[in-house]
């Protein structure tokens, strides 16, 4: 694990870093504290697990606090998170009630940590009640949205705006995704670290171990999927393409990925998965752990194509990565996919199996194509989707809202 931000300087330059290090400087000894619903699986963990240990070494005082709850919390939550994806879902009193519930219990080993943070962050739904549970807060809280609410389920946005509406500001991924609320809204698209396990560089014999681990042919082409199972990923859209492509192109296709703790809907999409993969010896579905981060590294690195057929998307990690590593990235025309994958240039934006299936045969017909693209693809990573961009942007609206609060980091 990386700790320091000096490390970053030959992938995104000296000046970089030293414009991190100086609004650091703005910022020293300011309490952050960031509060999500899981430290393993998923985007919000992985972004988690860098970001707090730099800004410490850029001289803030981060932590990362985890809300705790149980199957039935877990549950609700995921029917929150569907909804505000636009699924379309019934929640009754007695979930909203077990949500604030759990909050609640939550609060009591969190309440010191919090009261005293000059900023807290809360992420997504699971802890978005925590603000009205801390009367005596001194800092500024800011509810931090990473999934595609741009066309909420109306019953569930209007339960969970009652709990966000009084957050002193909301971040988004998108300016889409921004919704009616009486506080200041900012836009900061997530990112990746380059020097992390899942997106290093590797060497050439472990990547062909973890081809041969994985009994992937190396003289045909190779379709990867990464992601948890989840509707919303469409991994069963990723099959039939697939199998549309296979009647002219002899391809194989990796799906594979891992669940969350806070995610209860997983196995039974894995299991949908199994069942239309079938007996396919060309199909790979790989139940990863939280831990197999060189192997996505290299699974990645393998891919001829990397895809990504969303049909919502907060912001898709797993596209940043593949850009990263020099593919093409098919993706869905949804939410964060299309700041990222630029037809024709980077990738292609594909609204159905059909559309991914001509994509994938046009970039194995056109070699030199699918070649341009990837370097493209890698620059364009490199230019807007490195973790120095996205440090930069929290730095800048920490000390904009401490100004406004008229701290003095501005003095």
């Amino acid at each position: 694990m990386v700790h320091s931000i000096d490390q970053y300087v030959d992938v995104v330059g000296a000046p970089v870093v030293e414009q991190l290090r100086r609004l650091g400087e703005r910022l020293k000894d300011i309490r952050v504290v960031h509060v999500n619903s899981t430290r393993e699986g998923g985007g919000v963990a992985e972004i988690l697990y860098w970001m707090v240990p730099l800004m410490n070494d850029l001289g803030l005082k981060a932590s990362w606090e985890v809300i705790h709850g149980d199957e039935g919390f877990f549950g609700v939550t995921k029917s929150i998170h569907n909804g505000l994806q636009g699924y379309p879902v019934q929640l009754k009193k007695k979930d909203w009630d077990h949500y604030e519930e759990i909050n609640l219990k939550n609060r009591e080993h969190l309440l010191p940590v919090l009261e005293e943070a000059d900023i807290v962050v809360i992420h997504d739904p699971q802890p978005a009640a925590l603000l009205q549970m801390i009367p005596n807060r001194r800092g500024i809280w800011i509810w931090r949205a990473h999934i595609d609410v741009s066309r909420p389920h109306h019953q569930v946005w209007k339960s969970l705006k009652q709990y966000v509406q009084d957050y002193d500001a909301s971040i988004f991924s998108l300016t889409s995704f921004a919704q009616i609320l009486p506080h200041e809204q900012f836009i900061i698209a997530p990112s990746i670290d380059p020097l992390s396990e899942k997106n290093m560089p590797l060497n050439k014999r472990y990547v062909n171990e973890i081809a041969k681990a994985y009994n992937l042919d190396r003289s045909r082409p190779l379709i990867v999927q990464i992601s948890r199972f989840d509707r919303f990923k469409d991994p069963l859209g990723v099959i039939e393409a697939y199998r549309i492509t296979r009647k002219v192109i002899p391809i194989q296709l990796v799906l594979a990925g891992g669940g969350a703790t806070d995610d209860p809907e997983g196995k039974e999409i894995l299991d949908e998965v199994y069942k239309a993969a079938g007996d396919d010896p060309d199909i790979h579905v790989l139940l990863l752990p939280p831990d197999a981060h060189r192997q996505i590294n290299a699974l990645q690195r393998l891919a001829d194509i990397v895809i990504q057929k969303s049909i919502r998307e907060g912001f898709g990690l797993t596209v940043t990565e593949g850009l990263w590593k020099g593919k093409p990235v098919i993706g869905g025309d949804v939410g964060g996919i299309r700041l990222q994958v630029i037809s024709h240039y980077t990738g292609y934006l594909v609204n159905s199996p059909e559309g991914a299936a001509h994509r994938i045969r046009y970039l194995l017909h056109h070699r030199a194509k699918m070649r341009e693209m990837g370097k493209t693809a890698k620059e364009f990573a490199r230019e807007n989707f490195l973790l120095t961009r996205q440090i930069r942007e929290y730095l800048t609206l920490y000390l904009y809202l401490l100004k406004d609060r008229g701290r003095s980091v501005f003095v």
